[in-house]
């Protein structure tokens, strides 16, 4: 399954550069690669940004509803908000650690409960495929200009996620550690030895640390273009199945994929989730839970 979705997404990628083109012949084109802007008046948007706002609308509508008439015993919405929210507390618990997670937790939480969302939401029939565009010579609409188009299906929105995790990740990284612990943590291999070994094990974590800070640096990148490439794949690949199948069964066809693309999501925003959570223990998780437990060992001591 693994190696047929990259190949999947692979295809799909490969053949986003030849949207024009083959729009130019008068075939079916794919998603095209940017967003169309549209404006009123002096605001200008996106597509994919009105996906974004209706996503957030709906995300906020939900929480005031489950917390409108809060019971000690739950029922219906605030029953199951709570034991999504509690069972994600649990699950980014044990990846964070306890003090960690009291820190954080509300942009993980938000940070999946959004991509889910969204991704969800690229999948509505209509959504990519209803808009400004042209019919080619088999008859079939394409819609170059989609009125609403998948939130996550742009790297605009992939992109500014990640730079948002990664200033977040700097703040919580500096605050457990310091500047010094920060660049010890990158640099420094704790005891070098002494002599002429001291100063060869100090070169090569010089080189690691280099290494990480250029890792460190791509993150946001890998993160943006695995999520992008995922979801503007899979709705590439809705509509060209949805093509293959005539005029009359173009809904059959791309029902297995329909369901495959349920799953992505899934899978999509707890990928991302997973990695800035796990990127964030690596650097930050553990310490304050360290320097508790010595504060209260010495206070036990001292007693």
């Amino acid at each position: 399954m693994r190696l047929i979705k990259q190949f999947l997404v692979t295809a799909a990628l490969l053949a986003a550069p030849m949207a024009g083109f083959a729009a130019e012949g008068g075939e079916a084109a794919g998603l095209p690669a940017a967003a169309p802007v549209f404006s009123v008046g002096p605001l200008q948007f996106t597509s994919s940004t009105v996906i974004t706002w209706i996503v957030a609308i709906v995300l906020i509508a939900v929480a005031q509803m489950a917390t409108r008439n809060i019971q000690m015993v739950p029922r219906g919405l605030q029953n199951f908000v709570e034991w999504l929210v509690e069972g994600m507390y649990e699950f980014f618990t044990e990846i964070l650690g306890p003090a960690l997670v009291k820190k954080s937790f509300w942009f993980f939480c938000t940070l999946f409960l959004f991509i889910l969302v969204t991704n969800w939401f690229g999948l509505i029939p209509g959504v990519g495929t209803i808009g400004y565009g042209h019919t080619n010579a088999q008859g079939h609409f394409h819609a170059s200009e989609p009125f609403l188009r998948g939130g996550n299906a742009d790297l605009n929105m992939t992109l500014a996620m990640s730079l948002v995790f990664f200033v977040l990740w700097i703040v919580w990284s500096f605050q457990a550690l310091g500047a010094g612990g920060f660049l010890k943590h990158l640099f420094s291999g704790g005891d070098n030895g002494k002599g002429v070994m001291a100063l060869f094990m100090m070169a090569i974590f010089l080189f690691v640390g280099v290494i990480e800070v250029v890792s460190i640096a791509f993150r946001p990148v890998s993160l943006s273009f695995r999520l992008y490439g995922n979801i503007f794949a899979g709705e590439n690949i809705l509509e060209a199945m949805m093509h293959l199948g005539g005029t009359w069964f173009g809904w059959l066809l791309p029902l297995p994929f329909y369901f495959l693309e349920l799953l992505v999501g899934l899978v999509q925003a707890l990928v991302f989730a997973l990695l800035t959570s796990v990127f964030t223990a690596l650097m930050a998780g553990g310490h304050d839970e360290h320097s508790h437990d010595d504060g209260h060992g010495h206070k036990q001591h001292a007693h």
